[in-house]
Order: structure tokens, then C-alpha cells, then sequence
């Protein structure tokens, strides 16, 4: 293959993956994590979190009151996304997966959980927008130590 060959050919790949890469973002809507520092996929999230979570969680993240607190069926209030809260302390892949799948999923035998699963009602794309939103709204170092924890599923 001569030089003119493969610089074409390293062209029509890379245009490949642009083009691939903007087909999927108009499938899936979105990344395939959270992207805390996008304006368009935060607002969407804001949007998603207001819509879906906000009603248990709080309109500002900060959870039920006495969220450490048994309720009298046994399960745990919603507890705050914010700073306050212990959201920060999981990795991305936790927080997604109890999201999509709800609180049951990673509950050990015994726990009553009362997050229910948003998979059948949310995309993933707007899971991870969800997911950007509250991530958008920690002060950096609590960013840093969450981002340092990856996709930890403890």
C-alpha cells in the first residue's frame, strides 16, 4: 500500500469513528457515563432528576428528614445526593445499577429497600444524565474522592 493509501485510509477510519460516534449519541442520547462537567447532558439531568427523583430525594438533593432513621415498615427514608448524604461514597457503576435496577438489587438478604427500579421508565442515557446532575452539584473534593473511587460497585 503506497503512502497516499494509507493516509486516505486513516481518513476514512477516523471519519468512520466520528460518524460511528455521532450515531450512537443519537441512539442512546447521551454517554455511557456521567458527564458532570456538559451543560446540555446536566440540564437534561436536572430535567430527569426533577421529573423522577426529586419527589423522594428532595428539588435540592437533600433528602428525606431523619433519612438514617428506620421508617415503621422498615425501610430508610430517601437519603440526600447532596454533599450531606452518603451518594458520593460510591462508585458510578453502583449508583447506576440502583438506580436502573433499584435499592433490591444490592440489598443484602434482609434489607428492606423502598428505591424502586427505573429501568423499564428511563433510558440509560438519562440514568447517566441523572447521575451528571447530582454529580454536577458536589463541591470539588467530594468530585475528586467519588471520581477516584471509578466504577467501584461498593
Amino acid at each position: 500500500m503506497t503512502r497516499a493509501n494509507l493516509a486516505v485510509a486513516a481518513v476514512a477510519v477516523a471519519a468512520l469513528g466520528v460518524v460511528g460516534g455521532a450515531y450512537v449519541w443519537a441512539i442512546l442520547g447521551g454517554p455511557g457515563g456521567p458527564d458532570p462537567d456538559n451543560p446540555r447532558v446536566v440540564a437534561r439531568g436536572q430535567a430527569v432528576y426533577a421529573d423522577t427523583c426529586a419527589q423522594c430525594h428532595g428539588a435540592n438533593l437533600e433528602g428525606e428528614p431523619d433519612w438514617r432513621r428506620r421508617k415503621a415498615d422498615g425501610t430508610l427514608p430517601a437519603p440526600p445526593h447532596d454533599a450531606s448524604g452518603h451518594t458520593w461514597h460510591h462508585g458510578d457503576d453502583l449508583l447506576f445499577k440502583v438506580t436502573r435496577d433499584g435499592g433490591a438489587s444490592i440489598a443484602p438478604e434482609g434489607f428492606k429497600s423502598a428505591m424502586p427500579a427505573f429501568g423499564e421508565t428511563l433510558s440509560d442515557a438519562d440514568i447517566w444524565a441523572a447521575l451528571s446532575f447530582i454529580k454536577s452539584r458536589w463541591p470539588p473534593a467530594i468530585r475528586h474522592h467519588q471520581e477516584r473511587l471509578g466504577g467501584q460497585t461498593r
